[in-house]
């Protein structure tokens, strides 16, 4: 079976899809890593998640406003 590829949308660096951070919008709600629907990915660093945050990288993707929470939540798993 041949690697699953994903960009992030922070930083552009394409790698596996295991590397990233999944971002899922279902039925309006963001949820993190689960649930079939829009997904963007992020790489697990905090120059990339800032960067998304400050430009609504991740409300662009997903058309949807991100909660500030989210990315307080994306911190602590660091």
């Amino acid at each position: 079976m041949k690697p699953n590829f994903r960009r992030c949308l922070s930083c552009q660096k394409v790698g596996l899809k295991q590397e990233f951070w999944r971002v899922v919008r279902v039925d309006g709600v963001i949820k993190l890593d689960d649930g079939m629907g829009r997904s963007a990915y992020i790489c697990p660093n905090l120059q990339c998640l800032e960067k998304a945050q400050k430009k609504n990288r991740l409300g662009r993707s997903l058309r949807i406003a991100i909660n500030p929470e989210i990315y307080e939540t994306l911190k602590s798993r660091l």
